[in-house]
Formats: C-alpha cells, structure tokens, sequence
C-alpha cells in the first residue's frame, strides 16, 4: 500500500464528527474518472440482471457484487477512504458485508408512510446485553448518482441516534424527530456507524439512484453475506487480502499474528501510533 494514502487519514475534526452524528460525508471521494467506470460497471450488472429477470421498477439489491468486476474490488482497500476506517475501527478489520443498490423510479406518488427505521446487525442488537450498543462496524456508501436532492430514493438518518438504544418511530405517518434524508453529490462517500438509526426511502424521482455499500467490521464477526471474495485471494496483496477475510487460521480472527493482519505491520511501520 502506498503510504502516500495517509494523507487521507482522519482528522481529529473528522472524528469528532462522527463520535457525535454517527456518520460522516466525504465529497469528491471519487474523481470523474473514477466515478465513470464504478457507474459504467454497475449499468451492466443491472442489465445483466434485467435480461435475467429483474423488475425494471423494483429497486435491485445485489450482495456480493465485489467480485463481479475490478473497480468493484479495488474499492475495497481505496486509498482515499480505508484510511478513515481503520481510523475508527483500528487494524483488526476485514470486509464483512457489501451490497450494490440499483433504485429506478417507483412512479408512486410521493406520500409521508413511516419508512422502515432500523439498525443494523439484527440479533447483535439484542444478544449484547449492553448500553449504547457496541459500534463493532461501519458502512462506507458510495453515490454514484445524484442524490443531492430529497425525493430520489435517499436512505434517511437521525444524527446522533447512534447513541440511542431506541428511538420513538411513528405509527404509520411521518419520520421520528431530527429525522433527514442523506444528500449527497456523484462521487460522494459516506461513512456511516451501524447503530444510526436509518431507512430507505421510496424513489419518487426520474433519477435512477446508484449506490455501493461496503461493510467494515472486526475480524472475529461473521460475514453477512455468502461472499465469494476468497476467489480474490491468490491475485490480491496482503492488506486487501486481509480485507477480504484472509487469516492463517481460526485462532487468528481472535489472537492475530502478523500473518493475519498486515495492516497492523504496515502501520507499525508508517503510522506507529495507529498501529500499536
């Protein structure tokens, strides 16, 4: 990896920001060249999926998508964004979940339904008896379309409900308090905690809403998803093959050796303090 990525790493305001709201944007993440081929990809995954069956209305959500092209792998270990994650979750990280979301207009009428409020990780919000809720992991959101305006699909949060056991969700009408859609330019990364308080929302635009969600956690939890992404081991170096749920053996998820995590080596090496 090249350490000229730690430029990137996160700032003490940075930090702050997302201690406090629980998610954090990150404009121009991606260049115009950049943004073009993740976009490019993504059209022809969808297309593949519409000859293959896919409602042309419904929102397409396709898991496991890292290995299907290579733009969508090498985003996995991005230089302008992994800097910040392991700056909130430290070096004992590997990819855990991932999903492509494709939104195309619902042509429903734009109502004020109650969206389907949620953390995620299902039963680790009720099996870890603690409070608040452990963070354990974060989402990195990639805007390939416009969703700088409301209305075009947008997932929605509460700032600062991270913190937050519960929230008062209304019964059928409505969105809790503070509640916000995210608005975010092509290009845009958004790194969110898995406990905010989030939704998805309907898409009442013309703009089809393009989305790559990458899903960092610790080494020890379990991968979401059926990932194929150990067919990306034998081309990938060490960090991202760490990233992609390589480890020397069982043990290593738990006590890991250098071999499990050269992330940790390379930071010993070029950022001391991280890598402690």
């Amino acid at each position: 990896m090249d350490p000229s990525c730690l430029q990137h790493r996160l700032t003490d305001q940075e930090r702050a920001t997302f201690d406090e709201q629980g998610l954090l944007y990150v404009e121009n993440a991606l260049s115009p060249e950049h943004l073009e081929e993740l976009t490019a990809a993504t059209d022809e995954l969808h297309k593949r999926e519409l000859a293959a069956g896919q409602a042309p209305d419904k929102a397409m959500f396709y898991p496991n998508f890292i290995p299907q092209h290579q733009a969508f792998t090498d985003l996995v270990d991005y230089p302008r964004i992994l800097p910040k994650v392991w700056g909130i979750l430290g070096w004992n990280i590997s990819l855990y979940h991932g999903h492509l979301i494709v939104t195309p207009s619902s042509g429903q009428e734009r109502s004020d339904a109650t969206f389907g409020w949620h953390q995620d990780s299902g039963r680790v919000n009720f099996d870890i008896d603690s409070s608040p809720r452990p963070r354990l992991s974060i989402k990195v959101a990639y805007f390939l379309s416009d969703t700088s305006k409301e209305g075009r699909g947008n997932f929605w949060v509460v700032p600062g409900s991270h913190l937050q056991d519960r929230i008062e969700v209304p019964g059928g009408h409505g969105q809790p308090a503070n509640a916000v859609p995210v608005l975010a330019k092509p290009g845009t990364a958004v790194l969110f905690d898995r406990r905010l308080w989030h939704a998805a929302s309907p898409n009442w635009s013309d703009v089809t809403r393009k989305v790559l969600f990458y899903g960092y956690g610790y080494r020890w939890i379990r991968t979401k998803d059926d990932m194929t992404v150990r067919d990306l081991w034998a081309s990938s170096e060490p960090i991202r093959r760490q990233l992609l749920g390589h480890g020397v053996n069982a043990n290593g998820h738990y006590s890991p050796s250098d071999d499990d995590v050269p992330l940790r080596a390379w930071l010993r090496e070029h950022s001391p303090d991280e890598g402690a």
